[in-house]
Order: structure tokens, then C-alpha cells, then sequence
């Protein structure tokens, strides 16, 4: 998702909470300011409904549960709202309050990158998702086949780095005992070839 539009005036949580509960348009809430979230496209929608699926498919007996990018995840230790793309937790689930809408404790995120929110998914919102303690694997996925790269915690501030490129590449979910094999995630993904030169 892009962000889209900036709002100028500085929000309380409260106040960000009452507008975009009543809002037709999501929004994150970073550091005071409200960001617009811009629509996804067709790759970009393509590819987290494949991951949802998959990670639904393997995990349907283990009390877990998958959300797309209308759940929302807040922040604690930095008073920040965002929406991944995919976010997948095991066991108990942990809210803000009892609307259920502001997830605290997920396990898994993934983030599908695009040109617009590449550097912002990469670095002020990793940022913010690593003191999430909850959270013990990072997933970015490009758009175009075939890149996926995992940030797997080892403690509190190290993070292993793993990068998949090939259709049959395997990524290993231990924290939800899942595997995405890259053919999945990419499945009916067109990939874009450069134009030949003459």
C-alpha cells in the first residue's frame, strides 16, 4: 500500500482511532501525523490473496489465523497504527480494546513492495515492527517474480536475513509451521522482461 496523501494537522491516538473508525479509507497513524493509504493493484493483490491462502490452507488445525490488510496492528511502544498486507498469528489474540480491530501481538508479517512504499516498508515501518515483541519473522515480497526476502528474529535487536530467487525456493514460516514455496506466492503473477536493445 501507498501512502498517498499527508494531513497536516498533528492527531492524539484517540482522535486518529475516531476518524478511522468511521472512515471508507484506511489510514496509518505515524508519530502524531495520519497517512492515506493508496489502492493496491492487481499484482499487489494477486500476490497477498496467494499468501493468504497458502498460509490459511497450512494452518487451519493449529489455531492460528490469517489477516489481509484491513487488520490493523498497533505499536504499543511507539503510539503507531499500521496495516501490513498479510499478518498471521498462533495461539491467543491480543487487542487494543474490544472492538478487535488494532491486533498487539502478531507473528508474521508480510509487506508486498512497491515503487511508492518500498523505502517506508524497508525502514521506518521494520523499524516500528521490530519492538513489537511478538513479531519473530519479517517478509517482504517484490511484485515481480522471483524475490522474497526474511528477517527471522534471533533476539531482542538481531534479526537473520534470508533471501529467496528462484520458483522453487522454499521459505520456512517456524514460527507458524508453514512453508511458502516462491511458485505459490507468485502464482498467475505475470513477470515483466526488459525490452530487448537492437
Amino acid at each position: 500500500m501507498g501512502l498517498a496523501q499527508r494531513k497536516p494537522k498533528s492527531y492524539t491516538p484517540e482522535e486518529y482511532l475516531k476518524l478511522e473508525r468511521a472512515s471508507d479509507t484506511r489510514h496509518e497513524y505515524i508519530d502524531g501525523e495520519i497517512f492515506e493509504m493508496a489502492g493496491a493493484g492487481r499484482q499487489h493483490n494477486r500476490i497477498s490473496i496467494n499468501l493468504i491462502h497458502r498460509l490459511v490452507t497450512q494452518t487451519r488445525d493449529h489455531n492460528c489465523s490469517v489477516y489481509g490488510s484491513d487488520m490493523r496492528v498497533k505499536v504499543l511502544a511507539e503510539e503507531k497504527y499500521v496495516y501490513p498486507d498479510v499478518v498471521a498469528i498462533c495461539g491467543d489474540e491480543n487487542y487494543e480494546d474490544e472492538r478487535e480491530d488494532n491486533l498487539l501481538n502478531p507473528m508474521v508479517i508480510f509487506e508486498v513492495l512497491s515503487k511508492s512504499t518500498e523505502a517506508y516498508d524497508r525502514g521506518v515501518k521494520f523499524e516500528a515492527y521490530q519492538s513489537v515483541e511478538s513479531l519473530r519473522e519479517y517478509i517482504l515480497v517484490t511484485q515481480e517474480p522471483f524475490r522474497v526476502e526474511q528477517f527471522v528474529r534471533q533476539d531482542t535487536n538481531v534479526w537473520t536475513y534470508f533471501e529467496f530467487r528462484k520458483a522453487e525456493d522454499v521459505v520456512r514460516l517456524d514460527s507458524i509451521g508453514c512453508e511458502l514455496l516462491l511458485s505459490d506466492i507468485y502464482y498467475k503473477v505475470q513477470q515483466k522482461f526488459p525490452q530487448e536493445v537492437a
